[in-house]
């Protein structure tokens, strides 16, 4: 039985139960991977991370779908597509690999969660979704966040912000792009060239200067972290939304934000910011009258 039947069997608080069980995997996850990410950066940088990563990933992928029967699911139907998703997520998942090393986890994540609302402009422009006037509402309050969390004017604008804010923009793009995949491929095939593309770019991009670094066994066990990592977290999160509503799913992923804030203040020292915190609840009202909105107009 499938996560959706199972789901469809359910009340709304055992929906709600089980969602929240793997969310609390997904933001465990997330979080691992900002951590090891910025433990693996003083000895690597973001080129090699993401070539290292991707090795993991690809390994993972090909076992699980040699073991699950489904890698003959993988297609060369859309290799344009899958190339250009690739090269987004290559590029938004670099500029993050550097932005939490040089800003604060709890800016980064906040400025990561305006995705949503980037990827509300793209549809407009890219697959023709109309902009309704909450969407545009939507749309203004998630800009009004971002300016509180970056507080243009009293504080200097940094590298940490606005890689992660452009970060936010590329990951949109993956996953505008990701949408017209899963119309007709499979996860199995959209993570096979994930991974397999993603370590060529990366690879081309380590060795341009000639010079690639090898991991120390102290680095090692934190790239496992974020190879595992990035996949568990996604893992989760997309069967968290299959078991329940997305407006019940993604106010759970927001809980991301004060618990890394958290590991930030614990282990680097990072004050608690409140143009961050109040920034990032304007960003997630934003989001969540966008969700709203949207399923209303589905029933």
């Amino acid at each position: 039985m499938t996560q959706q039947a199972e789901a469809r069997g359910m009340d709304a608080p055992a929906q709600a139960l089980r969602a929240a069980v793997w969310m609390i995997g997904a933001i465990l996850a997330f979080s691992a991977m900002a951590v090891a990410g910025r433990a693996a950066a003083f000895e690597l940088d973001t080129f090699e991370l993401m070539t290292y990563r991707s090795i993991i990933g690809l390994i993972i992928v090909v076992v699980v779908g040699g073991a699950a029967g489904t890698l003959n699911q993988v297609t060369r139907r859309h290799l344009g597509v899958h190339f250009f998703r690739n090269l987004a997520h290559f590029t938004g998942q670099n500029l993050w690999f550097y932005a939490i090393t040089v800003a604060p986890l709890a800016l980064v994540f906040a400025l990561e969660f305006t995705s949503p609302l980037w990827v509300m402009a793209l549809a407009a422009l890219f697959l023709g979704e109309r902009l309704t006037p909450i969407k545009l509402l939507a749309g203004g309050l998630g800009f009004v966040g971002v300016l509180v969390v970056v507080q243009p004017g009293a504080a200097p604008l940094s590298m940490g912000m606005v890689t992660a804010a452009t970060a936010a923009i590329f990951f949109a793009t993956t996953a505008i792009l990701t949408k017209r995949l899963t119309r007709t491929e499979t996860i199995t095939c959209i993570l096979f060239y994930l991974t397999t593309m993603q370590l060529v770019i990366s690879l081309i991009a380590c060795l341009i200067d000639g010079d690639m670094a090898l991991p120390s066994a102290a680095t090692a066990p934190w790239l496992l972290v974020i190879g595992c990592g990035g996949l568990l977290a996604h893992f989760c999160l997309t069967t968290a939304l299959s078991i329940a509503p997305a407006s019940i799913v993604m106010p759970m992923d927001f809980v991301r934000l004060p618990a890394i804030a958290v590991v930030g203040m614990l282990f680097y020292q990072e004050p608690l910011q409140w143009g961050v915190l109040v920034g990032a609840c304007l960003i997630f009202a934003a989001n969540y009258l966008n969700i709203i909105t949207g399923q209303r107009r589905s029933r």
